[in-house]
């Protein structure tokens, strides 16, 4: 190979480029630019077949780090050996959890919402931290079945998609030679016959406090003084997801016309939301402390990071509650549906659901937001807030 078909980079250019897309330094070494990171890759053809494997992060590889594991790879196939199976050998006493990690962090570019990418990284660290510590190749049906089993009956909707993420990344693992044999989170032929199946009526749904018990609820959940509980008293006020309460910033809310705008990226619909703000939702908002007009609202102290997902569900629990985060929008939903005679359109769109036709033609006008306004007026005086004039 000649000279001048390698080091076609330089530490300069690196710095300048700004546009998404791979940059070949030659030899098969690239940096892979996208929205997010740059990452180093080696690219090489093994009988026929094209592989790559990843050299880490451009922030923490050096170019000069980066060609000099490019060279040895060209070496091994030079000697007739594959690189990414000669990796896996020396690699074999991954962890769980360093696997897991750099599995999520490969696969995330290729996931649109960055919610799911959280909840990922969630499940595979809390509630798959059992197994975490141990190594790839000794996982096996009783390690799965110790982190599933605790979450099976209570949650049993997370626990289903924890399997199937531990599967996910077990299932890699052995693609890049780091396990063998059959994969201990399989389901079909396997966990089936050792976990008990769903009910249907399960499936898909979060439980909910009944909305007849919303207002007791509450007085308790303003007794807590922890950055999580504002956090999910703001959620039940606005009957917003979880996402949307974590990542709020406060440049999103407008006090003056009471109005938080969620962005588009943020929500499931892919598209901008306006929340009508009650006086009490308002109250949750200038009740915590505030630095400057940007930035995020409900953080872990002296950390400036968001609250964990799981914030909000270790609330629930320390408080006695078996009911979910996400269960508190059925409870609204609920609520408005049997005891109010708002329009099922303005219920819906309360909920940031898509509604088809003319309802969407009056949402784009405005009139269904005033109206969604005094419904969250009402939803706020059920929950024994005093705020804002009576409506019907």
């Amino acid at each position: 190979m000649s000279s001048r078909a390698l080091h076609r980079l330089s530490a300069t250019r690196i710095a300048a480029i700004k546009e998404r897309g791979r940059y070949g330094d030659g030899g098969g070494l690239f940096l892979f630019v996208d929205a997010t990171r740059r990452r180093w890759l080696f690219r090489y053809t093994w009988h026929g077949a094209k592989m790559e494997i990843g050299l880490g992060s451009a922030r923490s590889v050096s170019l000069a780090k980066a060609r000099e594991k490019a060279a040895e790879y060209r070496a091994m196939i030079s000697e007739g050996k594959n690189p990414k199976r000669e990796r896996a050998k020396a690699d074999r006493r991954v962890t769980f959890g360093e696997y897991a990690d750099g599995f999520v962090e490969t696969m995330s570019p290729s996931w649109k919402n960055p919610k799911h990418v959280a909840q990922w990284k969630m499940t595979l660290t809390v509630y798959a931290a059992p197994i975490r510590s141990l190594l790839l190749h000794e996982i096996d049906t009783d390690d799965v079945l110790k982190v599933l089993k605790p979450h099976w009956s209570r949650v049993p909707v997370t626990a289903d998609r924890l399997r199937g993420r531990i599967e996910n990344v077990l299932d890699a693992a052995k693609a890049n030679g780091l396990r063998e044999g059959e994969n201990p989170a399989r389901w079909r032929g396997h966990l089936d016959q050792l976990l008990p199946r769903r009910r249907k009526s399960l499936q898909g749904h979060h439980a909910a406090l009944p909305f007849n018990r919303i207002k007791r609820f509450i007085r308790k959940l303003r007794e807590r003084p922890a950055v999580a509980a504002r956090a999910l008293e703001f959620l039940i006020l606005t009957a917003a997801r979880t996402g949307e309460v974590l990542e709020a910033e406060r440049q999103e809310i407008n006090l003056r016309q009471k109005v938080w705008t969620v962005p588009a990226e943020r929500m499931k619909a892919g598209r901008e939301h306006r929340v009508p703000l009650s006086d009490a939702a308002l109250a949750v908002l200038t009740a915590m402390p505030e630095k400057s007009r940007t930035g995020l609202i409900f953080k872990r102290s002296n950390e400036g990071k968001p609250l964990t997902i799981m914030a909000m569900p270790m609330l629930l629990r320390r408080m006695g509650i078996e009911e979910t985060v996400h269960g508190f929008r059925s409870t609204f939903r609920d609520w408005a549906s049997e005891t109010t005679n708002f329009p099922n359109e303005v219920c819906e769109m309360a909920l940031a659901h898509t509604i088809p036709g003319k309802a969407e033609a009056a949402y784009r006008r405005g009139d269904l937001f005033n109206k969604r306004r005094k419904l969250m007026d009402a939803w706020a005086r059920y929950c024994g807030y005093e705020t804002g004039p009576a409506s019907s």
